[in-house]
């Protein structure tokens, strides 16, 4: 099987910041929401927090920004009939992909189907409580795709774009970092 971080690797950019700055044009009380979203967004991509601290900054406001939204499911499609120009061209799905992010369900389940790809493994939103129920972090991916795919599935080849991703890299046969449309061979 083929595994792909998802945002900077088959997406250009970052899919939650991205939906963040969507909905600001729609539900522009989501704006109180910006200085928080942003220092942990920075925090998160710089390796400066703890899974702690993101999970409650994330159960104390992201949540509160998602129930916001009179109907969350339609700001997601309209958000990726925009953004799915945004998968890199050189992607082309397989039926056996695993999609790895820390980024949220409710975001990303949309783009997935859209996709074709059946396997994904993110950060998860209680769709009907809206509350947190896993944050899909730093080591957690390694853990969490074992206990979904078993310690026996075989990871073919593996892409991202940080090497922050080294126990996924480690786990893989192949491995490639992706930077922009560049790929290149790290294993």
């Amino acid at each position: 099987m083929r595994v792909f971080d998802f945002d900077n690797t088959i997406y250009n950019g970052e899919s939650v910041l991205d939906f963040y700055l969507y909905s600001i044009r729609y539900y522009p009380g989501a704006l109180k929401y910006l200085f928080v979203v942003l220092w942990h967004f920075f925090r998160y991509k710089l390796s400066k927090t703890t899974m702690e601290e993101l999970e409650q900054g994330i159960k104390a406001y992201a949540i509160d920004y998602v129930r916001s939204f009179q109907n969350p499911d339609a700001i997601v499609s309209a958000f990726w009939d925009k953004r799915m120009r945004k998968i890199k061209a050189w992607y082309t799905p397989q039926p056996d992909d695993v999609i790895l992010t820390a980024s949220f369900n409710v975001i990303i389940d949309e783009a997935c189907r859209r996709l074709g790809v059946s396997h994904c493994i993110c950060s998860v939103v209680n769709r009907e409580t809206m509350e947190l129920e896993y944050l899909n972090f730093s080591r957690n991916k390694r853990e969490i795709f074992l206990r979904t795919f078993g310690s026996q599935a075989v990871v073919e080849e593996f892409y991202t774009d940080s090497l922050f991703d080294q126990p996924m890299i480690d786990l893989a046969e192949k491995a490639y970092l992706v930077k922009g449309n560049k790929i290149r061979r790290v294993k």
